[in-house]
């Protein structure tokens, strides 16, 4: 049975029809929108071969636009399935973002990287329709550990608008094979 896969640039630089369920565009992009081999190239092979298996980022319409020595970025838009009754987006779904873009920068170096922990902080309410872009930096590497912050924030017309903060801290624990 084939998966979904998270939304990530193939090796030739074209966006997969089925990169995610029912061959729809990610968020903000059109359907025939295709990725340049110049972006395709800002994802590491060892974060794009995690990524291809990722049905859970797939299905909320990740899309990871770069991830490489040990930085990340990612975009989700709020949908209606992910807002609460509160009439504001759950915070899991938020979590859920930030932590597949550390995902991406922590695997970008290569062997097969797993978190051995995280923490969120929820700075502001995200709303339906709004276009989250996630941001992680790694801070530091020692041994098999690493530490990444990952911003998760929107655009507005007065800015950049900061809607959570998290902390991961991951573990490397092999090599991905072929």
């Amino acid at each position: 049975m084939s998966h979904p896969a998270a939304h990530v640039p193939t090796t030739d630089g074209q966006v997969p029809d089925d990169a995610l369920p029912g061959g729809a565009a990610p968020a903000g992009r059109a359907a025939d929108d295709s990725v340049t081999a110049a972006s395709a190239a800002q994802v590491s092979n060892a974060s794009r071969t995690m990524l291809e298996s990722d049905t859970a980022s797939a299905a909320l319409g990740i899309d990871v636009s770069h991830a490489v020595d040990g930085n990340a970025v990612a975009t989700m838009r709020i949908t209606e399935q992910m807002v609460n009754g509160h009439g504001i987006a759950h915070g899991g779904y938020l979590f859920l973002l930030a932590d597949t873009t550390f995902a991406a920068a922590c695997n970008s170096h290569g062997p097969v990287t797993v978190a051995s922990g995280a923490e969120i902080s929820f700075v502001t309410s995200a709303r339906l329709g709004d276009e989250l872009v996630a941001e992680a930096v790694e801070r530091t590497r020692y041994g098999r550990n690493g530490i990444y912050d990952v911003t998760v924030h929107r655009e507005t017309t007065a800015g950049r608008e900061v809607v959570a903060e998290f902390r991961g801290r991951s573990r490397t624990v092999g090599q991905i094979t072929s």
